[in-house]
């Protein structure tokens, strides 16, 4: 059945669900205005079907709001993880803001329609200025100052980059915004002074915040990867609360259903290898998971290929990258970090530091990129050490498509607020105030 058939059926049956499902599906073709719609399916003589169909789209305000392209402005842009996001879920992104060179390379490369600002948002932040009354602003400031697996330091320069995002939401004045970052910064008391600082500034600009912290495995992104949301919107439009994302939950594929279909590696479409070897650790520390603990030197974990990716880190590319087992992801053998972690919590001695299989390799570029929902065909600029970097800064596309397509039914008036239970305590703005 096609298109044309289904729409047909769906305006019949007067189901503005399902057409509106299928407005979305087809949405990418090219946004169409009402009359463009209406001739189109009168050329094919839907008769009654086409006056419900069009009354249920009009209605549900999903061709208007089609038709109206809506417009950001991208900071900490990184690679452009967030960006993809953005795009796929219908924002133009109009202008963007990174410092790092090779993540300013890769930008280019991957986003010519865009207006790159490289440099110190604090120096350079003029520029987006001219940007005022924009649709949304979104980014990632940098977060090693409040990420765990750094000091967590409030004072590190780099927690102060939250502020800079501040800066330009109360210069740019945007419709709405998103800032991400690592979860602790949403969660940890230990950093609600800074929160209650940052969200009274938020207030004090005219916006009302609610905080998310997602995990992007709920989003179909096959990586358990929490991350915190700060998004605000102007006062007047209704703010986005957990009830929003309900509709965009999906399961996620496991890795073997990502990685076998790339091939190999060192074939055509997995050729960005990392060559850091795998060894042992002397000591190893266990934890009642195989792939948790420290069987292995350095910090790269081992993943299951039947499960999903933890959380990718930006320090990946030597023996921080995470290991793969070929014969169990490939072959379908026995796992033989099962086998090892079972003969160690039996009270079997380590072997050797270098009694590592050959099958036991690192995850590659490629892989890692797609373990972020990055498209197959996105171009790396720079060292592999910094492409390794970027994949792992980087917000996963697909929860940053989640998120912008939240926004988006907020701004265009599709959220259905009065079907939203908002528990206890959700509106973080309301709670720091």
């Amino acid at each position: 059945m096609n298109f044309k058939q289904l729409a047909f059926i769906a305006g019949s049956a007067n189901d503005p669900a399902m057409c509106s499902r299928i407005l979305r599906e087809h949405a990418k073709l090219e946004p169409v205005k009402y009359r463009g719609w209406y001739d189109w399916f009168c050329s094919y003589s839907c008769h009654l079907g086409v006056y419900i169909f069009l009354a249920s789209c009009y209605d549900s305000r999903i061709i208007r709001n089609w038709s109206i392209s809506m417009k950001s402005i991208s900071l900490f842009s990184g690679a452009g993880g967030m960006d993809v996001g953005f795009k796929a879920a219908g924002f133009d992104v109009l202008a963007a803001n990174e410092l790092d060179k090779y993540a300013c390379d890769t930008f280019r490369a991957n986003h010519p329609e865009s207006k790159l600002i490289e440099g110190d948002l604090d120096v350079c932040g003029e520029e987006l200025h001219s940007y005022k009354g924009v649709d949304v602003v979104f980014g990632g400031p940098p977060c090693q100052g409040f990420s765990v697996a750094g000091k967590m330091d409030p004072d590190d320069p780099r927690s102060k980059l939250i502020f800079s995002f501040c800066n330009i939401i109360e210069k740019v004045k945007p419709k709405a915004f998103v800032m991400e970052n690592v979860k602790a910064l949403g969660a940890l008391s230990k950093f609600e002074a800074v929160r209650t600082a940052l969200i009274s500034r938020f207030q004090k600009a005219g916006y009302t915040v609610t905080i998310h912290i997602l995990n992007s495995k709920d989003f179909g992104v096959p990586q358990s990867r929490e991350r915190v949301f700060f998004i605000g919107v102007k006062n007047g439009i209704n703010p986005i609360y957990k009830g929003h994302f309900k509709k965009y939950l999906k399961a996620a594929p496991t890795l073997r259903d990502i990685l076998i279909p790339l091939g190999k590696p060192g074939t055509k479409r997995n050729d960005r290898i990392c060559n850091a070897k795998v060894t042992l650790a002397a000591k190893p520390v266990l934890r009642k998971s195989p792939y948790a603990g420290m069987l292995f030197n350095g910090q790269g974990r081992p993943l299951n290929p039947d499960g999903w990716a933890s959380t990718l880190p930006a320090s990946m590319g030597g023996n921080r990258t995470p290991i793969i087992d070929d014969n169990h992801l490939y072959f379908g053998k026995e796992s033989w970090v099962e086998g090892y972690h079972k003969h160690l919590m039996a009270g079997g001695k380590p072997q050797g530091m270098h009694d590592v299989p050959s099958y036991l390799r690192r995850l590659t570029i490629n892989e890692a990129a797609l373990l972020q929902t990055f498209p197959e065909d996105y171009v790396w600029c720079g060292p592999s050490s910094k492409v390794y970097s970027q994949i792992g800064n980087a917000v996963p596309c697909g929860l940053a498509e989640v998120v912008a397509s939240c926004v988006r039914d907020a701004l265009s008036g599709l959220q259905k607020t009065e079907t939203i239970t908002v528990d206890s305590g959700e509106n973080m703005e309301l709670a720091f105030a």
